[in-house]
């Protein structure tokens, strides 16, 4: 593995050329045999969504980025959408877009080199098939020409700096099929995470237009979220938009950590369900000894913030996807509960 810099934020139309938002045929088509039939292919060239490398992206594919994204590892990712044809969306009053069957989310994680390039490792698929949503990892081969199909997941040597300079050197992890259902897992429904119509953005020049016009929208409208890492927006609001992109694919009243009683899908504020002065539904080691999930006035003992900070399988949250700590999002949480009144 080349030496990785990590940069602050990965510029999607790096991957990408000009494009129209459907396949039309020839060299830009997407095989749909590939995304809807049964199997699982083998190597990701299968699909046609790269074109023998990672950063040569099938024209078809629509890129899109996230207002904020899942920490992972501070790998830089791109995102793309490949529809099918006639393809119609949905979007609902908590923004989720419904896509069709046929449709293909592609996720690429990426590193920085020595020469301020993109060295990609891997690209996680999700195809939208008709008995439901099935998520694939791939692997990309030495020479980056394409990705091999890891069912049972991979481990992978990787060194990068942080925004902050500090050298990391990691064991980066490629998650197996089973781990993509945990964090996936919606209303018991293998489901998409990140596309979140407000919280979404397009690079490409008239993208954005061509998918409103294949969309319905609820009544009420939505608006934009705020960004975690925007100083000029207040701390709670910071701190619940950082919560809801790295925990609430679990913890929310439809997720697989239902049974925690902490939703961060929903406001952040001074609530049982944001973990203000809550009690852990099981003590242990995960708790730490503390009391609280959130002790107002004190992140030193919040299970929420120790939890965070920590890399023990045991303890750590959210518990696969990284194996390091995000400083800078832990600042924020940090500072959130830190402002809040004390009551002892």
């Amino acid at each position: 593995m080349k030496r990785a810099l990590f940069a602050v934020a990965l510029t999607a139309l790096a991957f990408v050329g000009t494009a129209s938002v459907q396949a039309t045929g020839g060299s830009d088509a997407i095989d749909q045999l590939a995304i809807t039939s049964d199997g699982m292919p083998r190597n990701l060239s299968d699909y046609g969504f790269f074109a023998g490398s990672p950063d040569r992206p099938n024209p078809a594919l629509i890129p899109y980025s996230v207002r904020n994204p899942l920490f992972s590892d501070y790998a830089e990712k791109a995102r793309f959408i490949s529809l099918p044809e006639d393809a119609y969306l949905h979007v609902g009053p908590d923004g989720r877009v419904d896509f069709p069957v046929g449709t293909a989310l592609i996720k690429s994680f990426a590193y920085r080199t020595d020469a301020g390039g993109l060295d990609t490792i891997e690209t996680r698929v999700l195809l939208h098939r008709a008995d439901g949503w099935l998520a694939l990892p791939y692997v990309w081969n030495e020479d980056r020409t394409d990705a091999v199909l890891k069912v049972a997941g991979a481990r992978m040597d990787v060194v990068f700096d942080d925004p902050s300079g500090e050298r990391h050197e990691i064991s980066y992890g490629v998650p197996n099929k089973n781990q993509c259902k945990q964090c996936h897992n919606r209303d018991g429904k293998l489901s998409p995470i990140g596309p979140v119509w407000p919280d979404m953005e397009f690079p490409r020049e008239g993208d954005h237009e061509r998918l409103k016009e294949l969309a319905s929208f609820p009544r009420n409208g939505l608006f934009a979220t705020p960004r975690w890492d925007d100083p000029a927006e207040p701390i709670a609001r910071r701190a619940g938009a950082y919560l809801q992109a790295n925990c609430a694919h679990c913890h929310s009243r439809s997720g697989s950590a239902s049974n925690s009683g902490l939703f961060y899908d929903e406001r952040l504020g001074e609530y049982a369900v944001s973990g203000y002065l809550k009690r852990p539904v099981a003590a242990g080691r995960g708790s730490g000894s503390f009391d609280f999930i959130v002790d107002p006035g004190h992140p030193e003992r919040s299970i929420l913030l120790y939890r965070m900070h920590s890399l023990d399988p045991g303890v750590a949250m959210p518990e696969i996807g990284r194996a390091t700590a995000h400083r800078e999002g832990l600042a924020v949480v940090t500072e959130w509960i830190a402002g809040l009144e004390t009551r002892n």
